[in-house]
């Protein structure tokens, strides 16, 4: 399971023309699952993006987690994160989780942000989406569970 955080001033995901999710200041979290992740990698990634201490401080160093500041988490799931590039020019993207397991994955995870106080907004699974989002910092990193 590999997510890659972005802290964001907002954030939003459209589906069709229409707002599925949107936040302000908070995470937006590019959620892949790979074959194999389970209830296990849920609970640790999920544990690890609501107290990642990304958000400043008062003297700018980033000492405050999602938790601390009160923000929301904006969830998008993104089989295109466990590609595999090593080889060619074509990704392989064999290592994802089949649609169905990854879906509950994805739906147990944005549960597992809930349950430890964070507000999270989703896109809609498997969907063609369209983020937009304002990065702040800019600040992204990849946590992989």
């Amino acid at each position: 399971m590999r997510a890659v955080v972005q802290r964001v001033s907002g954030a939003e995901v459209t589906v069709d023309g229409a707002v599925a999710g949107e936040i302000g200041r908070g995470l937006c979290v590019l959620l892949g699952v790979a074959r194999g992740d389970g209830a296990a990698e849920v609970e640790r990634l999920a544990g690890r993006v609501a107290r990642f201490r990304v958000f400043p401080d008062e003297e700018g160093r980033f000492d405050r987690s999602l938790l601390d500041v009160r923000g929301a988490a904006l969830v998008v799931s993104q089989f295109t994160l466990i590609a595999d590039t090593a080889k060619g020019n074509r990704p392989s993207f064999s290592e994802a989780a089949p649609p169905a397991e990854a879906e509950l994955l994805y739906e147990r995870f944005c549960e597992a942000l809930r349950d430890l106080g964070v507000q999270v907004e989703t896109g809609v699974f498997g969907a063609l989406m369209k983020v937009e989002l304002v990065n702040d910092g800019p600040v992204t990193i990849v946590l992989d569970a």
